[in-house]
């Protein structure tokens, strides 16, 4: 019976099977390419270290630690890794590089890829360097030209391809460049205030297992200000940082189901709506309510259960493509694989959704009764109690689903809630706006205008017209699209931002004190300006509030992290306030001789450890024990290109203490910054400087190959939106035929009927597309100060844009819906619907 009943309506089924179709189909690619990642991160994982420990610290080892590096095995190599200049004398090129020594059989695991093959290990047997292919092809250098580093000069031997755990955009600001480490004193670059990072790295005989090597050495380590990182925290840190990538996809999917759902609940209703005199006839022939209601049931059953499997089809082979999509952003090759849960999954959750969201207009059948074959469509009798405590369950089940299912995607409970949250005041604001629209149609019309006015307005609230599904199907889809639109703007903005014209644009770095005179003299004579030259004094914590770092460790009440005591603080004096900064709360207090010291923390910072004016710290200042007191707290705007710090300290203390200088200026053009650079790597070879317009052009590049991502997302949002909208204006068509038919047969003519449709669609329309924008605004707004740390600024021209194009493409699908009303007679329309 069930498959007899849709013989007429299997095109209209089909159409609300497609809105899961999709759906289905990215969270099987999505979760299919989350499968593939996490088996090549456990399968590389060795790889993606290259040794099975690594010992690391920013300080020279000294005895002491030597010995107990000893205790940890013999089969080891040591690599020190910093940021330099490189000069290319035969173009005379310059560019900032992180230059990394190294001294051993690293890695063990992996491989430096070079061409020739040879130079991976040839490198070392003399001055030669191992250089970037890409650095090399930028500034014309082939293998057996000289480049300069420091004040050593070294013999381009191979071409470096790739590394072990690094990727494309790690090395496009920095580009590595391999030296043997015997040449490392011999460069001159290693001086007081050098950021120098010292490895070794270890091949052990047996597997290190994490929690067995924590409680054996941790304490150990802490005693002597090392740090480690072995294998399995690697792997750890890896499949975070990509599980917090995936998560945005995983939503993203996750709303276009969620649409699609949205698209079967109102395309079920509209259609057991057309469908209530059939099932009251069959009541009228001995049939059960129960037995009307299976029939139905089985249809959308069998309906939902093509579409999962059509979707996850699809899903399987699109994820054969996601790996392109973040070519370069990951470390490693990723091949693709089949996962039979993953495709039950898909098939699994497909399904759920179907029958939930289904089962409510799915109800309403069990309360038609044979009268209703002849009462007027738009009676029907109120819910009793049963079916409202059985709807209301229902609503409990459904959120439940939701909520369960969002945290599986994003593992965190809080996270979860507030998606949920958001989803549901989204719906209900679009609900109410609906309720408004339909409302200010039944009581705003005024006789004196046309007919034609009046009819079209009147369309927003006649029985069947489905304002409100239209209006949140309509409002989702254009808040969804808008949000990624906008938010990708942002993050451009604060790019355009920071590189305007009246912004520095290139900074040194590294500079020594007894080189201040001759460097400023230098960048006098190319007419440069000294935007900021900024004093550096390196330093640790040794005490917070009296608790050192052995008591935080011990006592994990205190929730203090040991990156706290282990980090290098880099703070600067002075006494007063730059632009990027603001006081929050307290003041900045000049030292005097014999009173307190009081400093003056980032607001953002104090805030993450919970701390209070008046707390006490005592640092260590290279040797020195300073104890202070917080201040005040300042705000600090990170995007302004400034020397912006943690720790501000009071001018009359740190003056005498060793330090080394930042200097901040602004080149005129590519040509200018080019010659400038080439005079400081021959004059002052230890200065490091940041080209920041090729900082932000790096920046723009990896925003480029986001954006995909995001746009790819955005298409399968609006493609399940298209769908559910096609899907809500074409089962309300029946409805809208019969009263332009009406018309037709009271003498309107083609053009009237255009006019009333264009009236109802442009107010549609015009509803749902603004309060989309009006909540996209507002939840990108939102992320913009939560997420990206920035100033929201709407984009007015953009708002516009997208409101025309929602309405017209609303305005365009209804009118290509009633196109048979238009070519066709009444009476051929009524006998075909009927």
């Amino acid at each position: 019976m069930a498959w007899k009943d849709s013989r007429r309506s299997r095109s209209k089924l089909l159409l609300f099977t497609l809105s899961i179709t999709i759906g289905i189909a990215a969270l099987v690619a999505i979760n299919s390419f989350k499968e593939n990642l996490n088996y090549e991160i456990n399968n590389q994982s060795k790889s993606l270290l290259g040794a099975d420990l690594e010992v690391y610290s920013q300080q020279p080892f000294t005895e002491e630690q030597m010995s107990f590096i000893d205790s940890l095995g013999s089969t080891r190599s040591l690599q020190s890794r910093f940021s330099s200049m490189i000069y290319f004398p035969q173009t005379g090129g310059t560019r900032l590089i992180q230059v990394r020594t190294l001294e051993g059989d690293y890695p063990y695991y992996g491989e430096i890829e070079t061409l020739p093959l040879s130079a991976a290990t040839d490198f070392k047997t003399g001055a030669f360097a191992l250089v970037d292919e890409t650095l090399m092809m930028q500034y014309n250098a082939n293998i057996g030209d000289p480049v300069k580093i420091g004040q050593l000069e070294f013999q381009i031997i191979g071409k470096l391809q790739s590394i072990p755990g690094q990727n494309s955009i790690n090395t496009a600001v920095a580009p590595v460049v391999y030296i043997p480490h015997q040449y490392l004193v011999q460069t001159g670059l290693v001086e007081r205030g050098s950021r120098v990072y010292y490895s070794y790295f270890f091949k052990t005989d047996q597997e290190i297992i994490e929690e067995e090597f924590d409680e054996t050495y941790e304490t150990r380590f802490e005693e002597l200000a090392l740090r480690y990182e072995t294998v399995d925290k690697r792997k750890k840190n890896t499949s975070i940082a990509f599980n917090n990538t995936t998560v945005f996809l995983n939503m993203s999917a996750f709303i276009a189901l969620l649409l699609g759902s949205i698209g079967v609940a109102g395309a079920v209703y509209s259609y057991l709506g057309e469908k209530r005199r059939s099932v009251a006839i069959l009541r009228c022939l001995g049939l059960s309510g129960r037995q009307a209601f299976y029939i139905y049931f089985y249809q959308v059953l069998t309906m939902g259960l093509l579409g999962s499997l059509i979707g996850t089809t699809i899903g399987t082979g699109l994820q054969l493509f996601l790996p392109r999509l973040v070519e370069g952003l990951i470390p490693f090759s990723i091949q693709t694989r089949f996962y039979a849960l993953v495709a039950l999954e898909g098939v699994a959750i497909g399904m759920i959704v179907t029958v939930l969201f289904s089962l409510l207009p799915l109800l309403s059948i069990l309360k038609i009764s044979p009268l209703n074959s002849i009462r007027a469509e738009f009676e029907s009798g109120g819910d009793d109690q049963k079916n409202l405590i059985l709807k209301s369950s229902l609503f409990g089940v459904i959120t439940l689903f939701l909520f369960s299912f969002s945290y599986l995607q994003i593992q965190e409970l809080d996270q979860a809630a507030i998606f949920i949250g958001g989803l549901f005041v989204t719906f209900l604001i679009l609900w109410l706006f609906s309720k408004g629209l339909i409302y200010l149609a039944k009581t705003m019309v005024s006789p004196k205008w046309s007919f034609l006015l009046r009819h079209g307005i009147a369309n927003l609230h006649r029985p069947k017209n489905q304002t409100g599904l239209l209006i949140i199907t309509v409002g989702m889809c254009t808040m969804l699209i808008s949000i990624m639109y906008f938010s990708h703007h942002v993050l451009l903005d604060q790019i355009t931002m920071a590189g305007s014209e009246e912004r520095p644009n290139m900074v040194l770095f590294d500079i020594q004190s007894h080189q201040k005179p001759a460097l400023e003299t230098l960048v006098t004579d190319f007419d440069l300006p000294i935007v900021q030259d900024v004093p550096v004094v390196t330093m640790r914590l040794l005490e917070y509030n009296g608790i050192t770092k052995k008591q935080a460790s011990q006592d994990s009440t205190l929730e203090i992290p040991d990156w706290l005591y282990n980090r290098e603080y880099r703070v600067t004096f002075r006494d007063s306030l730059i632009s990027s900064e603001t006081l929050t709360e307290g003041a900045l207090h000049p030292y005097q001789a014999n009173d307190s010291i009081f400093i003056s923390i980032a607001e953002g910072f104090a805030e993450r450890q919970e701390w209070e004016l008046g707390d006490e710290i005592i640092f260590n200042v290279q040797g020195a024990l300073m104890k202070t007191y917080i201040g005040s707290f300042r705000k600090i705007d990170w995007r302004r290109i400034q020397t912006n710090f943690l720790v501000l300290f009071p001018s009359g203390l740190l003056e005498e203490a060793p330090q080394f200088h930042v200097l901040v200026t602004k080149v005129k053009d590519n040509q200018q910054s080019a010659t400038f650079q080439q005079a400081i790597v021959r004059q002052f070879p230890n200065i490091s400087i940041i080209d920041l317009e090729l900082v932000l052009k790096t920046i723009e590049e990896v925003l480029v190959k986001i954006s995909f991502v995001i746009r790819f997302m955005a298409l399968i949002s609006v493609m399940t939106g298209l769908l559910v909208l096609i899907n809500s204006i074409m089962l309300s068509k029946s409805q809208r035929v019969k009263d332009s038919v009406l018309l037709r047969t009271l003498g309107a003519k083609a053009k009237h009927i255009i006019a009333i449709i264009t009236i109802e669609y442009l107010a549609l329309g015009s509803i749902a597309s603004l309060t989309g924008l009006i909540t996209a605004h507002l939840l990108t707004w939102v992320l913009s100060v939560t997420l990206f740390d920035a100033t929201y600024s709407i984009d007015y021209m953009s708002t516009v844009y997208i409101f025309i194009a929602v309405i017209i493409a609303t305005l365009v699908m209804g009118l290509l819906n009633m196109r048979p009303v238009l070519r066709e007679m009444p009476l051929t329309i009524l006998r075909r619907e009927n």
